[in-house]
């Protein structure tokens, strides 16, 4: 299947590395000159030193906490826009409020689609949110962009996504690995024809060895690529398996968590990324994953850097059903019901469906308490999940406000 979405993901060592020395210090002046935030944090840098990765290094990072901050500052997009001429304006959890330019295909991810096999005319079934959230659009255009058709089925609805996938025939899928399960399932079920998908685009939520092995028992390819709502696309999985490929748009590092220091190859760190977006030029934005590099070239010949993939967070905010929780968000549902002494939210995993409970500590126990704990949870995170409700002091005191339980192995 290897076939190259373009000479980029191919060139060698020696002009990737004079490509970043002509792009990047450039890009380091237009984000200073076109930002207020860049150009208060940049402001003691000349950009003609910015010519390597190594002199990337030096500059500050840009933290999701901070960008939160700088946007409750100044709306809506804290000064690190650099025009006025947008498409589109998002907010997802935290909150956080994301910019789309006029670009085509503005977050890139026709790259991934590529590697994973979509070719111009196969209809793609989309079941990412196009509410509120970017995700649906960030799929969109890269599926047109790429000459595909797409199906805006959106989350939820199960029966109805399997009826519209009889119905229609995709030839591939985009949403989470989870939700693709369902409406197999439902499909299964109803007694609908489901085998015109041979090949799947997921992300947001881990691809496990099980769900994988059932896809292919299927006939359905299905790989992964890692990005964000910020940043667009950050790396890809090929048909070698082995890793996921940084985008060509993107420089990526491994850095030391709470900290900007990159880590030696290999060594779990937090992946911090500089974007080359006119629109939206984020240097050095940590994204708060963990992953390592990955050593080696990917056997399919491209020659970019690889990573391991998302190895956890590097802090307490995790990634449930494809949508960010916050700690902050914890502390306004407990700011909702002064009852709550101290809670903690357990993610957990049955059957490869996330779910979150939240145990909150309280003097007076009742079911309306914990329903009504239980809509603000589902208000401030835009996720259902359930409200316990524990005797004073039953909860672990180690300042821990989240605790992922799940297993990714």
């Amino acid at each position: 299947m290897t076939e190259f979405h373009d000479a980029l993901e191919h060139r060698s060592a020696t002009q990737r590395q004079q490509a970043i020395a002509a792009a990047l210090p450039e890009h380091i002046a237009h984000a200073r000159t076109c930002t207020t935030c860049f150009a208060e944090k940049l402001a003691a840098i000349e950009p003609a030193t910015i010519d390597s990765m190594q002199a990337l290094a030096a500059l500050p990072v840009l933290r999701k906490s901070e960008l939160i901050e700088r946007q409750q500052e100044q709306s809506p997009f804290g000064g690190l826009t650099a025009t006025k001429d947008l498409a589109r304006v998002f907010r997802s959890p935290g909150p956080i409020h994301e910019p789309q330019g006029r670009g085509n295909d503005f977050w890139r991810f026709s790259r991934a689609l590529h590697a994973a096999g979509f070719r111009a005319g196969g209809l793609i079934h989309n079941a990412f949110a196009y509410h509120f959230t970017p995700a649906g659009f960030m799929f969109d255009a890269a599926g047109r962009a790429l000459g595909c058709p797409v199906f805006p089925a959106g989350s939820g609805q199960t029966e109805l996504q399997a009826r519209a996938l009889a119905h229609f025939q995709p030839r591939h899928y985009t949403g989470t690995p989870s939700f693709l399960k369902i409406i197999l399932d439902k499909a299964d079920e109803l007694g609908l024809q489901s085998d015109s998908l041979t090949s799947g685009l997921v992300t947001a939520e881990p691809l496990t060895p099980s769900l994988q092995a059932e896809f292919e028992s299927r006939g359905l390819d299905v790989y992964q690529c890692y990005g964000t709502a910020d940043l667009g696309l950050i790396a890809y999985e090929t048909e070698a398996r082995e890793g996921l490929v940084v985008d060509e748009g993107v420089l990526v590092e491994i850095v030391r968590p709470g900290t900007g220091t990159p880590v030696p190859d290999g060594e779990v760190g937090e992946v911090v990324v500089t974007v080359f977006n006119r629109d939206y030029p984020l240097v050095r934005f940590a994204t708060g994953d963990l992953s390592a590099v990955l050593p080696g070239m990917c056997p399919t010949g491209r020659t970019n850097m690889r990573i391991r993939g998302w190895m956890g967070r590097a802090d307490q905010t995790t990634k449930v059903r494809g949508m960010f929780v916050h700690p902050s968000q914890i502390d306004e549902v407990c700011s909702r019901h002064p009852a709550i002494q101290r809670a903690r939210l357990v993610v957990t995993a049955a059957d490869n469906r996330d779910a979150m409970t939240l145990y909150c500590e309280v003097e007076e126990q009742g079911d309306s308490l914990a329903e009504a704990i239980g809509d603000s949870l589902r208000e401030v995170c835009s996720l259902r999940g359930e409200a316990r409700l524990v005797a004073a002091s039953r909860l672990p005191n180690d300042g821990k406000v989240i605790d992922d339980q799940r297993t990714f192995d």
